[in-house]
């Protein structure tokens, strides 16, 4: 979404099954910045008394993106089973992707928690804590198909695109590449569709989605993965230990009950047992 970055965060509700979605107008601030915490089921407090309110940055298929007015996608799914643990109803915040990095929303109150589709990374751990990985990711080398490239080295000395801020930029940076930045995966892949770029470095699962389109399957393709050892974690503003328990205890739940290979193969595509990341990181 082009319009999400340097405007006001969005917000939009996402919630569990017991109800629908709904796009809701407005800032995100109560006048006091949402400081006053509220103490939810279980002992965990959150931002707003009784919603779980998550940031994230649209769109981001299959995680989360915009279907039908409504915010759905993988992430989106994960975080209702930690929002139904405790009694309350998930509620969306679309905000620029930057803010993960720093934790700045989480920092000020906005959210509880975030989940974007975010490597687990130590320069981001000083900033957040991280839950266990709940995803694994590649990288993938998107291409048209009459581009002649074959490889990520066969990228060297092409116009190649990568999305903004994100472990994918920073790859083709760290292999000697200058990528154009675009703002979200949906740019980049317009990007790469209109010429912009002669192809795009970023995460496999955002192309497995993107391919399901016949069209863009009969003209693209992926001419490499590349395994950079990226897992995905939903983060916590540091030191919150009762919420981060309590998303660790969903994930696990999930993944113990078959929950999480059902929700896998909804959004992201066949269901292998490494994907679900089941060694936890430590916190």
């Amino acid at each position: 979404m082009n319009t999400v970055l340097g405007r006001r965060a969005r917000i939009l509700a996402a919630t569990t099954a017991t109800a629908g979605l709904v796009l809701v107008a407005g800032c995100s601030s109560d006048g006091d910045g949402g400081s006053a915490a509220k103490t939810a089921a279980g002992g965990v407090e959150l931002v707003k008394a009784g919603q779980l309110t998550t940031c994230t940055h649209l769109p981001y298929p299959p995680f989360q993106s915009e279907i039908d007015g409504k915010v759905q996608g993988f992430d989106v799914a994960l975080v209702d089973l930690v929002a139904e643990d405790l009694g309350v109803k998930q509620q969306i915040l679309d905000t620029p992707f930057e803010n993960f990095k720093t934790g700045a929303f989480l920092n000020s109150g906005e959210c509880d928690l975030a989940a974007a589709g975010m490597t687990i990374t130590e320069e981001r751990k000083k900033n957040v804590d991280f839950s266990d990985p709940y995803f694994e990711a590649t990288q993938a080398v998107l291409v048209d198909k009459n581009s002649g490239i074959t490889s990520f080295d066969g990228l060297k000395g092409k116009k190649v695109g990568a999305q903004a801020q994100t472990t994918g930029e920073d790859y083709a940076k760290s292999q000697g590449l200058d990528p154009v930045s675009f703002e979200s995966s949906d740019a980049v892949l317009n990007g790469l569709r209109t010429g912009q770029v002669e192809a795009v470095v970023i995460d496999y699962p955002v192309v497995q989605g993107w391919l399901k389109d016949k069209a863009n399957a009969a003209a693209f393709q992926v001419a490499e993965q590349v395994n950079t050892g990226e897992q995905y974690g939903i983060t916590v503003k540091k030191g919150n230990s009762e919420l981060l328990a309590a998303v660790n205890k969903a994930l696990a739940d999930a993944k113990a009950d078959g929950t999480y290979k059902k929700l896998y193969e909804q959004w992201i595509g066949p269901y292998e047992e490494s994907a679900a990341s089941p060694s936890p990181t430590a916190s």
